[in-house]
């Protein structure tokens, strides 16, 4: 009997152990295994040809300079060329990479037609694309009733149509390889409900299952992966330039005050992580978001704890009439 109770008590003290040290993490459990116990970024990554659209700012500027540490072949792509031409400059100023590794490559997501040239132009370059990171998007704050269709459509183009027609893209030649890792940065909001942000939201989960779509298609390509990123909330221009009800207006950098917001540097190496030991969807935020969205996923309560506490408190947050 005393045997059986000192046995009991030690399960406890395990799980209480477990339990103190998930309130303190910032990632999934799968993806917090690879970081203590799987091949590190710096053993699988360098040398690849890698193709980040969003590299302007944020967190993909974050993914370019991390990256040009690792001594990769970069290809760096969004709207604002002088802003790439920033960007490639801090690369070329902080990373293990020199001119030649650097194609500033400007593209617009909703340019679709547009999206097979810039494929060429990269193969052209480097030969191959080893990984595509889908990073590009945007987001809008604003209640659904009184959001226009135009933001709507906006944000479909961006997020979802323009993801999805780059990967198409590229697709082809990673097939003829065998081999290639197909990154999308996601979110939690592909997961669970935010307020205020439906547009947003309803991209994500379409992305979330177009990846799980072509992750199954793909079983005859055991060499190619693809990975769903949701991170939570992040230090990053996406705030800055957050859409508002119309097109034309956004709410400059005051929307979601009071959210504890992820280092854009750790972000990014939580990715990385997650690359190099192929992961197919990973989650990571600051706590209290990261525990809720565990619940969200596998408690019952979560529609009374969520809709009655959490969105209020967002909403509040977000300062929205």
């Amino acid at each position: 009997m005393s045997g059986e109770f000192w046995l009991w008590a030690l399960c406890a003290l395990l799980l209480a152990l477990w339990l103190l040290n998930f309130l303190r993490t910032d990632c999934d459990l799968t993806l917090l295994w690879a970081e203590w116990l799987g091949r590190s970024p710096e053993q699988v990554l360098t040398g690849k040809v890698v193709w980040v659209t969003g590299a302007s700012s944020g967190i993909g500027e974050e993914l370019a300079v991390q990256l040009s540490k690792l001594g990769v072949s970069l290809v760096l792509s969004a709207r604002r060329a002088q802003e790439l031409e920033r960007v490639k400059r801090r690369c070329l100023e902080n990373g293990n990479v020199k001119e030649k590794d650097i194609l500033v490559l400007p593209l617009d997501l909703t340019a679709r037609s547009s999206h097979d040239m810039a494929t060429r132009t990269v193969l052209q370059e480097f030969g191959r694309i080893d990984i595509l990171i889908n990073n590009g998007g945007k987001v809008h704050c604003s209640f659904v009733f009184d959001t226009n269709m135009d933001i709507v459509k906006e944000i479909l183009e961006v997020n979802y149509l323009g993801t999805v027609s780059l990967t198409n893209c590229v697709l082809p030649h990673m097939m003829k390889r065998k081999q290639g890792k197909i990154v999308v940065m996601n979110s939690i909001g592909g997961i669970l409900p935010v307020p205020l942000c439906s547009a947003y939201v309803a991209s994500k989960h379409a992305l979330r299952g177009f990846l799980n779509t072509l992750q199954s298609e793909l079983f005859n390509y055991p060499g190619i992966t693809v990975s769903s990123i949701s991170p939570g909330p992040v230090h990053s221009n996406i705030y800055k330039n957050c859409l508002t009800s119309v097109v034309t207006k956004t709410t400059g950098d005051n929307t979601a005050r009071g959210v504890s917001k992820m280092e854009t540097s750790r972000c990014v190496r939580l990715v990385l992580i997650s690359m190099a030991n192929d992961l197919n969807e990973v989650w990571m935020a600051n706590q209290p978001a990261l525990f809720g969205l565990y619940l969200w996923q596998y408690m019952p309560l979560r529609d009374w704890l969520f809709s009655r506490t959490m969105w209020k408190k967002i909403i509040k947050n977000f300062d929205v009439d």
